[in-house]
């Protein structure tokens, strides 16, 4: 009869978007605690909200018994407190279903069709899809290293002498054993459910209801026990981050290529076997593992994050071009996706397929970035997503990471080697808008963006006021001219043209500009680049540019007939389509196209 209602009852809900109670099923020391955790972690990571209710705390909350006779099937008292503790860890998992919850792991042995049901029924009524996991597992020698490493250290025995709490267990094990039923193809058909056996060597899947049934799947079918151990670092110091500037694809600085050289020994000291390297595809990676003897593989999904418009910018002249996006990140970091770029939360749907790839490999030196590492690291020590932007990742410091059975061990080598500090604080609550750069910036107002024409160095401050007016106009009158659409630009690494709809402002040296003739020469120092300008009749001409977007070929592609900006100004206008148009592959303008101009560096 209950096999007949069990079969009735099948998965739960056909709702679509029903929150999940995922149920492991097995005897003792067939690693489902292990399984549950990892998979609570790796669903929270993908933005899943789970939690784990382990029954077994619950009995140990209850009652501090941890013979073996407590288990026994013939102990009425006792198996009147354990169905208690089922039944409350039961009731925090609609709680948390009821709540902020989207998947609850019910982690208890669950080895009765009878025990199962119970749980059928419990979904039913509150509309729980139910997905059973069930680890099987004959081989003695997985068992034996269970047996040793998990639960003589886990909370039952972690007080008793080694000898006496595995013989002690061996005895719980075999109460089990007496009662246990194996979900069956006959007999639960129409459940939904993954046997994982022997640790993975084969798998068995029935009835996959929804899309977050297949990620568990997917997840569960890469997963693997065998010890190994994982090295993180990031690459050396590079160019741009002893100018403090962000992304790009510069070179590691003379202290990156004395870390890259430290790394290669301190990597043969570990004595490391079967070693692999990943890096990213940016240069500076590959550059920091050029002196590790070991197989090495890019991957592009190792990259830093995409920092869009900014990119190669410093934090103060972000703030300072773009103040409004420079506050919104402040305000929510692992969501704030950059204009024409990418969030934490984009980041880590792109590194999905390396941490798969990561829990299926053995021993593996990974070379990549801040982002990109904040993100690995939030995975395997379970950070939820308000700290992860903020995890520390100093630069010339290996991380060595060691999975174990309820968690991850973490150690830091320090190199050795002095390098720039790119940590940049959570700020606190009022404080949202402080640049991490030891600059002094002054924000521009929240009206439209300035140009030349429209601002004035401190020099000028006395005349501001009275050509405050004229100002407006001039502006009005030469931001409403554009150059020809081929003029876009692409970020580094990228084929893609793209359109730009932000006029910038960069920090510059003051210079002082006459312009008493027809002809103009001028030369200034931007961030170590030095900028030729001249003005031929009424246009202005840039030799060499240099600003926080990467326009490699810009100057070249610049004529007198296609460039329109005025001495005066010092902008560059762009024409491109509106933002819904644009596919970025566009040679010409769309219909109803709209002028956006970008400031000349200065």
């Amino acid at each position: 009869m209950e096999a007949t209602n069990l079969q009735k009852k099948g998965c739960g809900p056909k709702l679509s978007n029903a929150p999940t109670v995922i149920v492991m099923v097995g005897l003792p020391a067939r690693g489902k605690t292990y399984i549950g955790k990892k998979l609570t972690r790796y669903l929270n990571w993908i933005g899943v909200n789970t939690k784990v209710f382990n029954v077994g705390q619950y009995r140990r909350e209850a009652v501090n018994d941890t013979s073996h006779d407590f288990f026994r099937t013939d102990n009425e008292e006792a198996m009147k407190i354990r169905s208690q503790c089922a039944t409350d860890a039961l009731m925090d998992v609609c709680r948390w279903l009821n709540g902020d919850g989207m998947v609850a792991v019910y982690d208890a042995t669950n080895t009765t069709r009878q025990r199962r049901n119970r749980i059928l029924n419990f979904a039913e009524e509150h509309c729980f899809r139910v997905f059973f996991i069930e680890s099987i597992c004959d081989d003695p020698g997985v068992i034996e290293q269970n047996l040793t490493e998990v639960k003589v250290n886990g909370p039952d025995y972690c007080n008793k002498d080694p000898e006496v709490a595995i013989l002690d267990f061996k005895l719980r094990i075999k109460h089990y054993q007496s009662a246990y039923e194996t979900i069956s193809d006959k007999l639960d058909n129409d459940l939904s459910y993954i046997k994982i056996i022997d640790v993975g060597r084969r798998f068995q899947v029935n009835h996959v209801a929804d899309h977050i049934q297949s990620r568990i799947v997917y997840y569960l079918m890469n997963i693997h026990v065998t010890p190994r151990t994982i090295y993180l670092c990031r690459h050396g110091e590079s160019e741009m981050n002893v100018k403090q500037r962000i992304g790009g694809d510069s070179n590691l600085s003379p202290r990156g290529m004395e870390f890259a050289k430290k790394l290669s020994d301190f990597i043969e000291s570990q004595k490391i076997a079967d070693l692999k390297v990943w890096t990213s595809e940016l240069k500076r990676t590959a550059q920091t593992a050029a002196h590790i003897s070991a197989p090495k593989e890019n991957w592009k999904a190792l990259n830093e994050i995409n920092a869009g418009v900014c990119e190669t910018m410093t934090y103060a002249e972000i703030q300072e071009n773009f103040p409004e996006e420079f506050a919104l990140r402040d305000q929510d970091k692992y969501f704030y996706r950059y204009p024409m770029g990418e969030s934490y939360c984009d980041l880590v749907t792109r590194l999905e397929p390396v941490m798969m790839e990561l829990e299926r490999s053995e021993n593996v030196l990974v070379i990549c970035h801040q982002a990109v590492m904040r993100c690995v690291l939030a995975y395997y020590l379970d950070e939820n997503k308000d700290n992860l932007p903020y995890l520390q990742c100093p630069l010339h410091t290996v991380i060595k990471l060691t999975p174990t059975a309820y968690g991850c061990k973490r150690e830091e080598f320090p190199l050795e080697v002095a390098a720039v500090d790119t940590h940049r604080a959570k700020p606190k609550p009022g404080d949202l808008s402080v640049s991490h750069n030891p600059v002094e910036v002054t924000a521009p107002p929240a009206t439209s963006p300035t140009c030349d024409s429209c601002s004035t160095s401190s020099d000028d401050n006395s005349s501001a006021n009275d050509s405050n007016s004229s100002s407006s106009t001039s502006h009005k009158s030469t931001c409403g001219v554009g150059l020809h659409s081929s003029h876009k630009f692409s970020f580094p690494g990228s084929k893609i043209l793209l359109p730009f709809s932000k006029q910038l402002i960069f920090h510059k040296r003051r210079r002082h500009l006459s312009n008493g003739g027809v002809s103009l020469h001028r030369d200034h120092s931007v961030d170590d680049t030095v900028v030729h300008e001249h003005v031929v009749g009424d246009h202005l001409v840039a030799d060499k540019m240099r600003r926080g977007v990467s326009f490699p070929h810009l100057p070249s592609q610049l004529s007198n007939d296609d460039h329109v900006s005025s001495a005066n100004t010092g902008a560059v206008s762009f024409l491109c389509g509106d933002e819904d148009d644009f596919n970025g592959l566009e040679d010409e303008p769309p219909l109803g196209g709209v002028v956006v101009q970008v400031a000349a560096a200065e």
